[in-house]
C-alpha cells in the first residue's frame, strides 16, 4: 500500500519487441515508461526536481510551480503540485494535442499556449513567457527542465539504475530521444560508469538542433516539425553530448508509422516520440547480429494522441498515411533507377580539394560528411563562387566554412508529393539511410518515373 500516488513512479517493466523487429536482427526491449502514473517518463523528473527544490530552499509552501513544456512535463509537475498543495503555470507551444492541455487542466494548473513557429530569443517562444511569468509571480520557482542539472540526476538515480538491475548490465546498446537531453544524459552517465562498452545513441527529429551541433559543434536554424516532445530548437544545459556516442535522425513519418504499429502489432498504447526512438532502435538491429541487445524507451502515452497520428483523418490530412492514389515514394524511384553511390566531400577537407572534385564529377553540390559518413550540410558551386569574388575565403580553408545546412533531405519513404516540395524550393533531395547519404535525387530523375509509372498505367 503506498503513500499517495507519487511512490508509485518508476519501477516500469522492460519488454521484447516481436512484430516489429525482424527474424535475423538484433533484440529489442522497450521500458514502457508511459506506465508511470500521469503516463509518461517526465514523471521521474518532475518528481526529483521538486524535491530537491524544497530542499534546497527553492520552492516554499504556498508557492507557485512555473515552467515550459511540450506537455507530459507540465502534467508531471501538474501532478506533483495537486499532491504537495502548490498552485502550477505552463507555458505549451500550440502545436501540442489538445488532449495534453485539457489533462493538464483537470489537475488544476493553469495553461498558456505559445505560437510554434517563432525564433528562440522571441519574447512570444514558450521558455522566455514561462521565465517572464515566473518573475512577475511571487513566490515562485521555474523548473528549467532544459538547463537544470537536476534533470540529468533524476534519470541517474532512477532509470539508469533499474535499467541496469532489470538487465543484469546484459545489453550491448541504449537508445533515447534527445528533447531536454536530461534521460540520455542521466542514463548514458550511468552506463559510462557501469560499462563503457555499452554505446549510447541519441534520437533526434529533422527540424531540431541536436543533431547538427553533435558532429559539428554547430547551431543550424531549426524548422517547425509535428513530433512532440522530442528535439528541441534551442541548446539545453540538461543535454550532455560527451555521454552520447552516436547520434541519428528520424522524421515525422517514420516517428508517426512506428508508433501506430507499436500501437497495433504489439499491443504498446505509446506516443509519437517513442515511435521515432524505435524507429532508430529497429534500423539498428538491422546492422546487428541477434546475439546482440538494444535497450529503449517508450516515453509517453497514446492517450495524448488519440486525435493525433492515432487518427486516419489526421495522418491523411497532413499527408502521412499512402493513399490508393499516392504517386510512390522515393524507394520506388531508386527500385526503377540506376544510380550511383553518392559523391561526398569530408567536412575537413579544403576548398580547392572540393573544386577538383566537383570537376572531376561533374557535379555542382557535394554533400559534407564527417568521418563517420554522417551527412552534416551541403556545398553548392555558387557558395564557392560567392565566398571567393568576395574574399571572405582562400582555397585552402576547410570547406565547412562555407557549409550550408542541407534542406533537401529525405528518407527512403519520403512520398513524391514531399519531394516535389524540396524540388519546388530548388533544391535536389540528398537521400538519407541511418543519417548515411545514400542517393541524390534530382527533378529530372522523379520526371522519369512518373513517365514510367504513366506507361505501366496505360
Amino acid at each position: 500500500m503506498e503513500n499517495n500516488i507519487l511512490s508509485c513512479i518508476g519501477n516500469t517493466p522492460l519488454v521484447q519487441l516481436k512484430s516489429v523487429v525482424g527474424d535475423n536482427c538484433a533484440q529489442v526491449f522497450v521500458k514502457c515508461e508511459f506506465m508511470n502514473p500521469t503516463g509518461s517518463i517526465k514523471d521521474r523528473m518532475a518528481l526529483h526536481i521538486i524535491e530537491a527544490a524544497e530542499k534546497k530552499g527553492l520552492l516554499k509552501p504556498g508557492g507557485t510551480i512555473v515552467e515550459n513544456t511540450s506537455g507530459n512535463t507540465g502534467l508531471s509537475l501538474a501532478m506533483v503540485a495537486a499532491v504537495k498543495g502548490y498552485k502550477a503555470i505552463f507555458t505549451l507551444p500550440d502545436k501540442m494535442s489538445q488532449e495534453k492541455i485539457n489533462m493538464i487542466k483537470s489537475f488544476g494548473a493553469e495553461v498558456v499556449v505559445t505560437p510554434t513557429d517563432v525564433p528562440g530569443d522571441s519574447p512570444d517562444h514558450y521558455v522566455n513567457k514561462a521565465k517572464k511569468i515566473a518573475q512577475n509571480t511571487p513566490n515562485s520557482f521555474y523548473v528549467d527542465q532544459y538547463h537544470n542539472q537536476d534533470n540529468i540526476e533524476a534519470h541517474y538515480q532512477s532509470t539508469g539504475p533499474e535499467i541496469w538491475d532489470q538487465t543484469n548490465g546484459e545489453f550491448d546498446y541504449f537508445v533515447a530521444g534527445t528533447g531536454t537531453g536530461g534521460t540520455v544524459s542521466g542514463v548514458g552517465k550511468f552506463l559510462n560508469e557501469k560499462n563503457e562498452n555499452i554505446k549510447v545513441i541519441g534520437v533526434d527529429p529533422y527540424g531540431s538542433v541536436h543533431y547538427h551541433y553533435f558532429y559539428t559543434q554547430k547551431l543550424v536554424q531549426p524548422h517547425v516539425y509535428k513530433v512532440e516532445g522530442i528535439g528541441e530548437d534551442i541548446l539545453c544545459k540538461a543535454m550532455d553530448f560527451s555521454v552520447v556516442n552516436e547520434m541519428v535522425q528520424t522524421n515525422d513519418q517514420q516517428a508517426f508509422s512506428m508508433a501506430r504499429r507499436l500501437v497495433r502489432e504489439e499491443g504498446l498504447f505509446c506516443g509519437g516520440s517513442s515511435g521515432a526512438i524505435v524507429h532508430a532502435a529497429v534500423e539498428l538491429a538491422k546492422t546487428l547480429p541477434r546475439d546482440k541487445k538494444i535497450i529503449t524507451l517508450l516515453t509517453d502515452s497514446g492517450s495524448r494522441y488519440i486525435s493525433k497520428f492515432l487518427s486516419d483523418q489526421w495522418m491523411n490530412d497532413h499527408g502521412f498515411l499512402n493513399m490508393e492514389n499516392s504517386l510512390g515514394t522515393v524507394n520506388d524511384i531508386l527500385v526503377n533507377k540506376d544510380y550511383v553511390p553518392v559523391i561526398s566531400i569530408n567536412d575537413q577537407s579544403s576548398i580547392k580539394e572540393a573544386i577538383e572534385l566537383m570537376k572531376e564529377s561533374d557535379v555542382s553540390q557535394l554533400p559534407l560528411v564527417n568521418t563517420k559518413n554522417k551527412i552534416l550540410g551541403i556545398i553548392h558551386h555558387d557558395d564557392i563562387f560567392d565566398a571567393l569574388r568576395s574574399q571572405k575565403i582562400q582555397e585552402h580553408h576547410p570547406v565547412d566554412s562555407i557549409m550550408q545546412e542541407a534542406l533537401g533531405l529525405a528518407s527512403l519513404d519520403t512520398t513524391i508529393e514531399d519531394l516535389y516540395k524540396i524540388f519546388y524550393k530548388g533544391r535536389v533531395a540528398i537521400v538519407l539511410e541511418n543519417s548515411k547519404p545514400k542517393a541524390i535525387i534530382t527533378k529530372f530523375d522523379m520526371i522519369e518515373y512518373l513517365m514510367t509509372k504513366e506507361g505501366k498505367e496505360t
